[in-house]
């Protein structure tokens, strides 16, 4: 692992910082990407040297490709992607539901992790390598109440790897998916606009994982063999059994 080039969005905050420090202390050389300049400037003092900056919004998708186009050529050979970034916004019926909010997860989750694979994947072609590694949610797999879109946007990224991965076969590029249940980031405190209270509630009595928790999963399966292939991994609090049944205490 150590010197390979390897790329995460959403990287200013909860699983893509973790994911960040994780790959920077077994040695490798990252690329940072992120909407939020002071977050990334703070994140790659921390990381040090052999780290690049990306400031922009994987909904733009020009922003995407001009972002990686201006890269330094030693920069441009990406080993590993990891597409973290992604968000929620609301949770309410359909009949009640915010259409912005659909767009936001929808151009977010879905067109942007699109985006950004579909700019770095020339490179990995054209050397026949590299690994991708998205990010999913358990709600992907199962729809739980209230979930409709973001759980539509979920599953569409768990169909994308899967076609990514028939894709890319020839190439000997690895595809997989991470896909977690309960996470404690500020993922929450998002989809209810800042409700703080709100957004704490979610998690109480879970025991909820960590970033840092689903960071190792990350690192664990960027670093098996390259004749093997992680495709699919779901990772679950112990109190959480699946989408929508918790073990609350």
């Amino acid at each position: 692992m150590k010197n390979k080039i390897v790329t995460i969005t959403g990287a200013t905050s909860g699983i893509g910082w973790a994911t960040a420090l994780a790959f920077k202390k077994i040695g490798a050389k990252l690329i940072i990407c992120g909407r939020r300049d002071e977050k990334l400037r703070k994140l790659c003092g921390i990381l040090g040297n052999n780290t690049q900056i990306l400031k922009f919004d994987v909904r733009d998708k020009k922003a995407v490709f001009e972002a990686f186009n201006s890269l330094p050529e030693s920069w441009k050979n990406i080993e590993i992607l990891i597409n973290n970034a992604g968000n929620a916004h609301g949770l309410d019926p359909v009949q009640n539901a915010s259409i912005d909010d659909w767009d936001a997860m929808i151009d977010s989750n879905v067109k942007g992790l699109m985006y950004v694979t579909k700019a770095v994947l020339p490179k990995m072609i054209e050397s026949k390598k590299g690994h991708i590694i998205n990010l999913g949610s358990i709600a992907g797999k199962e729809v739980y109440p209230n979930g409709n879109v973001y759980c539509s946007s979920k599953a569409a990224v768990d169909f994308f790897t899967r076609g990514l991965r028939i894709d890319l076969n020839p190439f000997g590029i690895r595809v997989g998916a991470i896909h977690p249940g309960l996470v404690e980031t500020e993922f929450s405190k998002v989809r209810f606009k800042g409700d703080k209270k709100r957004a704490k509630s979610v998690y109480k009595g879970i025991d909820a994982l960590t970033a840092e928790e689903v960071a190792d999963a990350i690192i664990y399966m960027a670093k098996v063999p390259e004749k093997v292939t992680i495709a699919d991994m779901v990772i679950l609090p112990t109190r959480q059994a699946n989408a929508y049944i918790n073990n609350r205490v």
